[in-house]
Parts: structure tokens; sequence; C-alpha cells
């Protein structure tokens, strides 16, 4: 059964964004847009990290890929609602940062990489969701590959600039069904799906 979302918004809404901010931006956490935390990257608006989350369709059951840790905050929200997180970050410094603050928070689930995302992390899949926080120039078929027959990711694909939020479905026989949930602009997610190729 699907983790009631009024839980989800409910524990959103406790989440302390500021936290997971260690720049000079850490003051601008409350507001509802995306900011940066280094090496290029940034931590996503607040609304759009709920919507991503609640889209996911989670449960206590689920083990989740998520491509790029970042700041650490969505991967919060994951391990909150989920039995086990294997998140994949390309930046060891951020990796390294987001693990302190999610230990310091008490999570016990959540199990880290260093490495290419594009790639997954094809020793622990298959995966019942996944989730993508940086851009693909199309859609991430290795990614997908990892992904349970009745699984959901989540992933923007498009070109730089613009991208289409997808959820994306994956039948009893492993066919892909994408759906649209609006236009968002991420960071360019490095390696085989980058904007380049």
């Amino acid at each position: 059964m699907d983790t009631n979302k009024d839980d989800i918004t409910d524990f959103f809404k406790r989440l302390d964004r500021s936290s997971f901010i260690d720049n000079e931006f850490k003051d601008l956490a409350g507001l509802n847009r995306p900011l940066p935390i280094g090496f290029g990257q940034t931590i996503s608006q607040p609304s759009l990290v709920l919507e991503m989350t609640l889209a996911l369709e989670l449960d206590k059951n689920c083990k989740v890929l998520e491509i790029g840790t970042g700041s650490g905050y969505q991967t919060a929200l994951l391990a909150e609602f989920s039995k086990a997180v294997y998140t994949v970050e390309r930046i060891p410094e951020l990796s390294k940062n987001a693990k302190q603050k999610l230990n310091m928070l008490g999570y016990r689930n959540i199990f880290y990489c260093i490495g290419d995302g594009s790639q997954g992390w094809e020793e622990h899949a298959p995966f019942d969701r996944i989730i993508i926080t940086a851009a693909a120039g199309k859609m991430p078929e290795k990614l997908m590959d990892q992904l349970k027959p009745e699984g959901v990711a989540i992933a923007p694909v498009g070109p730089r600039g613009c991208q289409d939020l997808l959820k994306i479905s994956k039948s009893k026989n492993g066919a892909i069904k994408p759906e649209s949930l609006g236009k968002v602009t991420f960071v360019e997610m490095k390696g085989e799906y980058e904007w380049d190729q």
C-alpha cells in the first residue's frame, strides 16, 4: 500500500531545508527556489522535491535508486518513506557532506556510491523506484533496465534549459510508459545521457 500523501507532506513541512545548505545561501532556504550548493550543483526548489516524491508512490517495501545525492535533502524524504535508498553521486565532496548530515538525522537505510550516475547501480538492481535529479538528454535506458516490472521512475528528460519531468511506469512485461508531469529545468546529468551526446 502506498504511503499516505498527507504523511509525506507533513514530514516535508517539518524537514529543515537550511540544514542541507552550508554556504551563503543558507538564509534563503525558506524560499521556493533552487539554490547553489557548490560544484555547479543546486538544491531543488522545495515544491518540486515534494512533487517528485509524491509521484514516486513510495511505500515501506520500496528499494529506491536515487541518481544525484546532491545536498541529501531529497534523499531524506526517500529514506523516511521507503525500505532502502541507494544513492549515487559523482562529486565526492557532496556525497560525503550529504552522508554526514543524513547520519546525524539517524538514517541507517541509505547506501552511498560515488560514481557515474548514468550507469545506475547494477550491483543492487532491480529497484522498485528510481528518481533522477539531473536532466538526461534522452531516455536513460540503462537506468530503466534497472527498474523492476511494475516499478515507477521519475526523471527530467530533454534539452538544455527546459525538460519534461517524466513519470515512467514499467509494465509486467517490461514496456516503458512515460507521462509528462510538466516542464522543469535541472542541471545536466553527466555521463552517457548528457546533452552534448
